[in-house]
């Protein structure tokens, strides 16, 4: 399978606290990422290109939107970049809300910097694991769109477990034809056996957009 390119990971933070920016865009640096820095919310999604692999730090409280409604403004735009959210203003009902809409965490101001580097850490690998897998499934669908009409019809077939005789005669067309025709799909989705065949199918077909589970603690 195709690799795309590696694109190195950045985090944007949001805050419109000049302090709070410059401290985390310290710590990040001084860590070896790149890191980009916003007063609004409204700024970051106005240049943030989605193609950017990363994660995002937003504070809580903001003028204009706020980093629940920032969150949210991803989510309904199938923006995938996690999100760490922090506040001197933290209180659970506000953090269970950005917990089940897939926050890496929230997090009170002032954040410790072990306990900041460390969720930016696992935010990284997050979307690592989703640009990765999303890549596979954006080449199976390119493999499948190399099928023919007759071959999908096939390929159907084989899905429900259907037998070559049973295909051939449920497709009015011969054995050998069948035959021929799972080849080219074989070849085609580079499978080496049947089971490979369904497996990388079932694989591409699964819920990109399942909210992984949350692994951190909110802080209350």
């Amino acid at each position: 399978m195709n690799e795309c390119p590696t694109v190195p990971p950045t985090v944007f933070v949001v805050d419109d606290d000049p302090a709070a920016r410059d401290s985390v865009a310290a710590l990040v640096s001084s860590k070896g990422l790149a890191v980009e820095c916003f007063e609004s919310a409204e700024e970051f999604l106005a240049s943030y290109d989605r193609s950017q692999p990363g994660c995002l730090i937003a504070d809580l409280r903001m003028d204009g939107m706020d980093g629940l409604q920032l969150q949210q403004r991803l989510i309904e735009n199938g923006i995938r970049l996690p999100v760490i959210l922090i506040s001197a203003y933290a209180n659970v009902p506000t953090a269970v809300i950005a917990m089940n809409r897939g926050a890496i965490t929230f997090l009170e101001k002032p954040c410790g910097d072990h306990e900041l580097w460390t969720n930016i850490r696992k935010a990284i690998r997050r979307d690592q694991q989703h640009r990765s897998d999303q890549a596979a499934r954006d080449e199976i669908s390119r493999r499948l769109a190399t099928l023919t009409d007759p071959e999908r019809d096939v390929l159907e077939c084989l899905r429900r477990g259907s037998m070559n005789k049973v295909i051939a005669a449920e497709l009015d067309i011969g054995l050998r034809t069948v035959e021929l025709r799972r080849a080219n799909i074989m070849k085609k989705m580079e499978a080496n056996s049947l089971a490979q065949l369904l497996k990388t199918i079932m694989s591409s077909e699964s819920d990109g957009d399942t909210k992984p589970p949350n692994d951190v603690t909110p802080t209350p």
